[in-house]
């Protein structure tokens, strides 16, 4: 996720503080990655660093503002017309999960896929139930469009997650049907009856 250019975006339409990046950025995101503070005033600090975006003055709470530079619209435009890159995929904790969990003697690894099935069932019920709040909420406002888009997104994925765990079931059932044949093979096969040449 990149926290630098949403709140670039954020920039782009006028000059704010960091708590105010911080509430917009989850207002928009439906809080679905909530965001600290310190996180967004480290994100800041970073883009002033790389000219991006510059103090613009405190308010008379001593509130500092922060303004995006022309550098920084400009970035924000690349980011907007590149898509987003493919070649170093983000970990996915349930696929190195499974992926060891077929690995490591003694673990019932239908019993973690059945687990792992239940709780992605049970969120993709919470994502369609939100969903329909957000529908019977939604006021035409750019941001109700934005926590839409983010809840639908999440029940795409949520929904082919669980299609994975179906094939992931699918798969591990394929491979103990290999390994039983396989074991019924070698125990259908005739002992050696091969005699030894006697050494003389």
């Amino acid at each position: 996720m990149s926290i630098r250019h949403g709140l670039l975006a954020l920039l782009d339409q006028g000059p704010r503080y960091g708590y105010q990046l911080r509430t917009e950025f989850e207002a928009r995101t439906g809080a679905t990655w909530p965001l600290n503070v310190g996180q967004v005033y480290t994100t800041l600090g970073r883009l002033e660093r790389d000219g991006l975006v510059v103090p613009a003055g405190e308010d008379e709470e001593g509130h500092l503002f922060y303004a995006v530079t022309e550098e920084g619209r400009a970035e924000l435009r690349r980011w907007f017309d590149s898509p987003v890159p493919r070649t170093n995929p983000p970990r996915d904790e349930l696929a190195i999960k499974l992926a060891m969990a077929v690995t490591v003697p003694g673990v019932d690894v239908p019993a973690v896929v059945q687990g792992q099935r239940g709780h992605s069932m049970k969120a993709l019920q919470d994502y369609t139930r939100l969903k329909g709040q957000a529908l019977a909420a939604d006021t035409g406002r750019h941001s109700d469009l934005a926590w839409l888009l983010v809840l639908e997104q999440l029940i795409f994925q949520t929904e082919a997650e669980i299609r994975w765990l179906d094939h992931c079931e699918t798969r591990l059932v394929q491979r103990m049907e290999e390994e039983r044949e396989r074991a019924q093979a070698v125990e259908a096969a005739p002992a050696p009856t091969g005699r030894r040449r006697s050494r003389i």
